[in-house]
């Protein structure tokens, strides 16, 4: 990861019919960073996936599955290499669908139907906020995000760049999972299989937080409120998701929530390094910002780890009710460690990463 954090960007444009923009994909370190998570997380996923599915095979369309797997995986992506809001959008709506359809996988199960449906429309709200988003902050007739970024958010003033602001929590939140615009989480990721939830609750909500620390990068200096409304954000999202995690019997749905949690955790960091730059101190702002960026890595690995081990469990014992689990670790010893590890780290204890 450091390598690619600091190998140097590159930058490739090809004319495309596409009004407002061309294929324009790039990478630099804030794109290094979340391809490497990317490709960590859904490339054991993915390996974990061939045996979760096994048993469906026959059953159900394992292929179509896979190919969904596939397209889910190459436009996360192609989501933080994107240079055009174009090209972004098509790539965000690609990551939105195929996790919808993988969602579905399941779909004779009772609620799976109702959770993809409300992942979907929750999901195309977000993206209608951030298309009002990019045409807010666009300027003339491209939507490059360089462009936009020498716009400086409709010439720095501050009541555009406040709006681009809103409409970026908004739209980018809704995908991350904050409070209260994470309706959807809870319900999409238990219904999903386990490999795929591993990757949505690992990696995919972290585009959402990856948008707005790009949108940020494009954005003028920000007032101090833009910080204390991460803050707030980050705050509530973190308590209640807690405290909504104590109240669950599901174990997926546990783990559902205490991402919402972690989410908040992330957003309070970003709003410290908000604050950090609206005040001038470098210090704070590097600070806030390493530590949310840490902690996309840190839930990134151990939610990955806690809900292939909760697939394992499901497939062990038959259900996931926590009330009715218990001694799974004299036959499931290779999965209790693999747990605890992954529980320890989630709950920051030493020398692990949480």
């Amino acid at each position: 990861i450091v390598a690619a954090i600091r190998s140097p960007s590159w930058d490739l444009s090809l004319p495309w019919s596409v009004p407002m923009g061309s294929f324009h994909v790039g990478m630099d370190g804030l794109s290094a960073f979340f391809l490497c998570v990317i490709c960590l997380v859904c490339g054991l996923a993915g390996l974990y996936g061939g045996s979760y599915l096994a048993g469906s095979a026959g059953k159900k369309n394992v292929g179509a599955s896979w190919f969904w797997y596939l397209v889910l995986f190459a436009s996360m992506g192609l989501v933080v290499t994107a240079r055009g809001a174009v090209l972004f959008l098509i790539a965000w709506e690609a990551m939105s669908l195929s996790s919808f359809f993988l969602v579905l996988f399941d779909s004779e199960k009772p609620g799976v139907l109702e959770a993809a449906w409300t992942y979907l429309v929750a999901t195309h709200l977000g993206t209608a906020f951030l298309l009002a988003m990019f045409l807010l902050a666009g300027s003339g007739p491209s939507l490059e995000l360089a462009a936009m970024g020498a716009a400086g958010g409709a010439g720095g003033s501050v009541a555009p760049a406040g709006a681009i602001f809103l409409l970026a929590v908004v739209g980018f939140g809704t995908k991350a999972g904050f409070l209260p615009l994470h309706v959807w989480l809870p319900q999409a990721h238990p219904a999903a299989p386990s490999h795929v939830s591993a990757v949505m609750s690992g990696v995919m909500i972290k585009t959402g937080i990856y948008g707005l620390l790009r949108m940020l990068t494009l954005l003028p200096s920000p007032p101090a409120w833009w910080g204390w409304t991460l803050v707030a954000i980050g705050s509530a999202s973190g308590i209640l998701g807690v405290i909504f995690a104590l109240a669950q019997h599901d174990l997926k749905r546990l783990l559902a929530y205490h991402s919402v949690e972690n989410i908040g955790i992330i957003a309070l960091g970003m709003g410290v390094g908000l604050l950090g730059r609206a005040s001038g101190n470098e210090t704070m702002a590097l600070l806030g910002f390493s530590g949310a960026l840490l902690h996309v890595l840190n839930h990134a690995v151990f939610k990955a780890l806690l809900f292939l081990g909760a697939g394992s469990v499901l497939h062990g014992a038959g259900g996931g009710q926590i009330d009715r689990l218990g001694g799974l670790y004299k036959r499931m010893g290779t999965t209790g460690v693999t747990f605890l590890i992954a529980s320890a780290a989630i709950c920051g204890l030493p020398p692990l990463n949480g």
